[in-house]
């Protein structure tokens, strides 16, 4: 199975997408937007983004999980990716990020 964002409304009623690996796991979630409209250009965003790893920002959690962000050019968070245990697999994250993001599909299941 490919990589696929999945475009979707939360039970707030906000439009959020998450990037799912070919696996089904997902490796990166958005914010929640008022319009899809919006939700639709910060995919197109993140499929830019995605191939700079200038543009992930990594961070550790108060927890001591490791987590990271994607930036757009602006430096506006666009994506942020679960907690990992390790550092190490956060790092697979981005690079899982980097290699499927660009030329994932984009699947609404909004309604």
């Amino acid at each position: 199975m490919a990589a696929k964002f999945e475009l979707y409304t939360d039970n707030a009623g906000e439009y959020r997408f998450r990037l799912k690996a070919g696996n089904g796991e997902n490796i990166l979630a958005s914010e929640g937007y008022k319009a899809k409209a919006s939700a639709e250009n910060g995919i197109e965003s993140v499929k830019k983004n995605a191939v700079d790893e200038a543009r992930f920002e990594k961070k550790e959690t108060a927890a001591g999980k490791f987590m990271f962000n994607l930036k757009s050019t602006n430096g506006q968070v666009v994506g942020t990716s679960q907690s990992y245990a390790s550092a190490s697999s956060r790092d697979g994250g981005i690079e899982s990020v980097m290699k499927n993001a660009p030329d994932a599909r984009v699947e609404d299941i909004t309604s």
